[in-house]
């Protein structure tokens, strides 16, 4: 059984049973969550949305999704509120209802699983990790031409931290009649305001943005995600959906949470120094690590670690590591993904993971 039987990290009752310890004694790099989350006005929301838990929410969730389109600066019209991030892909692709939709390799699964949802197939098109990992406009034409007529497209790519340069997008759009972009950690980066896209998206038809707000506020618990799009799309979104999608506590907590600007401002002061210094040691270790925008890094192994092994004995000694064996068209047993953690965890992980690779090469001597 691998840790990531379900096809995501941050399985604390898998590892619990896989590697004999209790779920509350892993340090998690599986699972790319803001360690300074969730926002202490979470709580309070939470206790607030308590006391009305025998009233059916609002079923237009107006008061997040006008918080969200303040904060974006689009129409409240274009923004449809559900269940995380997955469930807005889904829908976002039942809309749409491509034929062969492309998607990049390494890339988020759920994408594929998505198009299939939808009744469409995928045409994968890999990445090239000697261009570390980077998504070219001249990638996005050739998928065109080879037959697709929607893409979907991480901004920033899941599992490599990569963002989307602005020909790509321009590429896309002139290329496809749909395109879905996934801007679920987008803001963890400090330009999320000069390269997100929802206010394209709210006012062109076939443009689909989602967007997650579990991650960056830690709260994969309650489910919330969200889709920008002209109107029109939103409307089929909207004939789609299940009412009530998201539940009344996840609605109250995601407009207090948005409203700290203090927690946003900290995290993301925090995070591009932090990423770099870990970064810095993991290259020290031997590893490859790829330039990332997000609060994760991809990194090669040294020849002859195998990702399946480390991820073992590391979840053994309570540390989590995301093998990426589960990506599409990363080198077998070559590659981690790990979160970027506060920094007593981070040296947790420099530590083990420096245990683990010493005596791998002992061994082999």
């Amino acid at each position: 059984m691998m840790l990531e039987r379900y096809g995501h990290g941050g399985d604390l009752r898998t590892a619990a049973a896989l590697y004999g310890r209790p779920a509350e004694a892993f340090v998690d790099f599986s699972s790319n969550m803001n360690p300074w989350g969730p926002p202490e006005g979470a709580r309070a929301a939470m206790l607030r949305a308590w006391e009305r838990v025998d009233a059916y929410p609002d079923p237009a969730a107006r008061t997040l999704r006008g918080a969200l389109a303040e904060k974006h600066g689009v129409p409240i019209e274009a923004i449809w509120v559900g269940n995380g991030a997955a469930e807005a892909i889904d829908l976002a692709l039942r809309a749409l209802r491509p034929t062969i939709a492309a998607v990049a390799a390494p890339g988020f699964a759920e994408y594929e699983t998505a198009v299939e949802h939808a009744g469409g197939t995928t045409s994968p098109f890999a990445l090239r990790p000697d261009d570390d990992f980077r998504l070219r406009a001249e990638d996005v034409r050739a998928a065109a031409a080879a037959g697709a007529d929607a893409i979907v497209l991480g901004h920033p790519n899941n599992p490599t931290g990569q963002p989307l340069a602005q020909g790509v997008v321009d590429a896309a759009l002139d290329a496809f009649r749909g395109v879905v972009i996934d801007e679920a950690f987008l803001d963890f980066s400090p330009e999320e305001e000069s390269l997100t896209l929802v206010r394209r998206a709210a006012e062109r038809p076939g443009l689909f943005v989602t967007r997650s707000l579990t991650k960056f506020y830690a709260i994969p618990g309650l489910r919330l995600g969200y889709v920008v799009a002209h109107p029109e799309g939103i409307a089929r979104i909207r004939a789609l959906a299940v009412p009530w999608s998201a539940n009344g506590i996840a609605l109250e907590v995601g407009a207090a949470v948005l409203a700290d600007r203090e927690f946003a401002e900290r995290t993301l002061r925090w995070l591009p120094p932090e990423r770099e210094w870990l970064a810095a040691r993991l290259t020290a270790l031997g590893l490859r690590v790829f330039p990332s925008a997000a609060n994760f890094l991809l990194a090669r192994l040294p020849e002859g670690a195998k990702a399946g092994e480390l991820q073992t004995t590391l979840g053994r000694e309570g540390v989590l590591v995301r093998s990426g064996s589960t990506f599409r068209a990363l080198e077998k047993d070559a590659y981690i993904r790990l979160a970027v953690k506060k920094r007593d965890a981070n040296e947790r992980l420099l530590a083990a993971l420096a245990g683990c690779l010493e005596a791998r090469g002992a061994e082999s001597r």
